[in-house]
């Protein structure tokens, strides 16, 4: 059985109320899912909230999952309605984190530790809206559509969000202060 045969039987198992079943789910996923939450919220603590959250939504809403799209994908979507929910209902000023990098390195690409923390500290200085399409479209690989779905904002505000986080991206990393 190929890797996407076993999720699916995971998924139907949890579906039953089996509970070993969606604990695999979420051993496969909650790297991802928690690189994402601290990515968009760069604080640790609220990213480790908000993605035992997206878990517990998802859990609760399984039996709604329709598997059209991915589980990574459903769970992604899942975990950014999280966060613009409590940014909505809390305006707190997000914090850059220096270790962000350590909590998924399924895309290492970068050749030394130091280029990493260059980089994840160009990301975090982004303006959320910014920082929030560049992570779903530029890391994750979403569509322009599909991040803009996940968002609540338009397909060209995606496409002209991403356009300005590359720019701001390369002043930054090229020593320049872009706003």
């Amino acid at each position: 059985m190929d890797v996407a045969g076993i999720e699916d039987a995971l998924v139907v198992r949890a579906r039953r109320g089996d509970a070993r079943a969606f604990e695999r789910l979420y051993r496969e996923h909650a790297g991802r899912v928690h690189g994402l939450c601290l990515r968009m919220t760069r604080d640790p603590q609220l990213a480790e909230d908000y993605t035992q959250e997206t878990f517990i939504r998802a859990w609760r809403a399984l039996d709604r999952f329709e598997a059209r799209s991915r589980m990574s994908t459903w769970l992604h979507r899942i975990a950014v309605n999280v966060i613009l929910e409590h940014r909505r209902r809390r305006d707190v000023p997000l914090e850059f984190v220096e270790d962000a990098a350590d909590y998924e390195r399924d895309n290492d690409t970068l050749d030394t530790p130091v280029e990493e923390a260059e980089l994840e500290a160009a990301i975090g200085s982004l303006p959320p809206g910014a920082r929030d399409v560049l992570t779903l479209c530029g890391i994750y690989g979403y569509a322009h559509g599909e991040a803009a779905a996940m968002l609540g904002i338009a397909e060209g505000t995606c496409k002209a969000q991403l356009h300005r986080a590359r720019a701001l991206m390369r002043a930054r990393l090229a020593g320049g202060e872009a706003r």
